[in-house]
């Protein structure tokens, strides 16, 4: 039976703690009421062995769907208090039902909802916990939250949509150097042995893939370790702004690859803005908010700029398009958002539009890496098996003679 930790005050006014068991939070809060004690906060009590298991990690599916179950019960009518409460005691996940938990009892002591949600930053991103204070004051959270989880959503389905597409020719290039490797380390050092012994004289594929073989059984251990310092130094550059910059300007500028990362992010931040703005969010803290959630440093750098420009009077698409970041179809429906005043609807068309033409670059760049893969690791392989066969073949005719 699970153990919750308490804290309360009894009748006479003492603070009392403990540890109360029972097979929910509301029912160790009935007994411990029953026991004449009140001001309770009960959280749920874990050992090692549970918070290993079942990790402090909360997935963006999660918040995702708790973002839908609330918006849910707020739209029938339910408080706030009683729609964290009933999800926090029917979650299956012990991580979401200590933090529903967690923010009950805040909700409890008179703290807002956006309040509650400021101590988890890592599940609740910056810009998910500015847009439900912005709800907050406009009264329109069960709107936002259903948008929230609307973007979560499309946000998951890019990410797994890139992941299924690099699944199967990820699954081809280790298949190849699995079978190469197998080749080099058991195959030929055998077929090596067989050619010394009858003295005959290799052909060059032959004599250029035993020598590779043999540099590759000698220097292993030279070619791991340089591996594994250039891995090293890359991830110590990752952590300085300037080793992250260039990586991410390196990236941007790979054919394909850069402009399937620069439309995704065109899309991000057209996604969030459009939900910052339409919950009622001023513009330059909208676009603080967006550009953080990008994380692509040279995208953060040339938007920082972007605000001051706006506040001295030259809007937004001009001052976008002079990052050269946005493509001019982007910034075009962002001045026709400007000049209707509709800049959430423009945001909102903007972003859906990117999000088709991202599906159309993903497709095309699978496209492109499917067959490079298959090619390299073909010739690779074929390249193998043309020395063995030209080998065999040179060594008959040398024993026909």
């Amino acid at each position: 039976m699970p153990k919750y930790a308490f804290a309360g005050v009894d009748l006479e006014g003492r603070r009392v703690t403990g540890t109360q068991k029972a097979p929910s939070r509301g029912d160790a809060e009935v007994a411990l009421y029953q026991r004449d004690l009140r001001d309770l906060r009960v959280t749920e009590k874990r050992s090692i062995l549970q918070y290993e298991i079942s990790g402090p990690r909360i997935k963006k599916e999660e918040v995702m769907h708790l973002s839908r179950q609330i918006a849910a019960f707020l739209r029938a009518g339910l408080p706030i208090l009683d729609a964290v409460h009933s999800i926090g005691a029917e979650s299956e996940n012990s991580s979401v039902r200590r933090m529903m938990h967690d923010i009950e009892d805040g909700l409890r002591v008179g703290e807002r909802f956006s309040e509650t949600l400021e101590r988890y930053p890592k599940v609740f991103p910056e810009f998910y916990r500015g847009i439900v204070r912005s709800a907050e004051l406009t009264g329109e959270l069960d709107t936002v939250l259903s948008r929230l989880a609307v973007y979560l959503e499309r946000d998951i389905e890019a990410r797994r949509k890139i992941k299924s597409a690099l699944m199967y020719p990820i699954a081809v290039a280790a298949m190849s150097v699995v079978t190469v490797l197998v080749l080099a380390v058991y195959v030929l050092p055998k077929f090596e042995d067989f050619f010394v012994s009858l003295d005959a004289e290799l052909p060059l594929p032959t004599r250029i893939l035993l020598g590779t073989t043999r540099f590759l059984g000698n220097w292993w251990w030279a070619i791991a370790g340089g591996l594994a310092a250039a891995t090293l130094a890359f991830l110590v550059s990752q952590r300085f702004e300037r080793g992250k910059y260039a990586w991410h300007a390196f990236l941007m500028k790979v054919p394909v690859l850069g402009e399937t990362i620069q439309y995704a992010l065109v899309e991000r931040f057209c996604r969030v803005m459009a939900s910052m703005v339409a919950a009622g969010v001023n513009l330059p803290e909208a676009i603080r908010v967006a550009t953080d959630s990008l994380r692509n440093r040279v995208f953060v750098k040339r938007l920082n700029g972007v605000t001051e420009q706006m506040l001295e009077g030259q809007g937004l698409a001009g001052p976008l398009a002079r990052t050269r970041l946005f493509p001019g179809t982007a910034t075009a429906m962002l001045r026709v958002g400007e000049e209707t005043g509709s800049m959430d609807t423009q945001l909102e068309v903007t972003a859906e539009y990117y999000e088709d033409e991202l599906d159309y670059k993903i497709n095309k760049l699978t496209a492109l890496f499917e067959p490079i893969v298959i090619i390299v690791m073909g010739g690779i392989v074929g390249f193998v098996a043309v020395a063995l066969v030209s080998a065999m073949y040179g060594i008959f005719q040398q024993v026909e003679i």
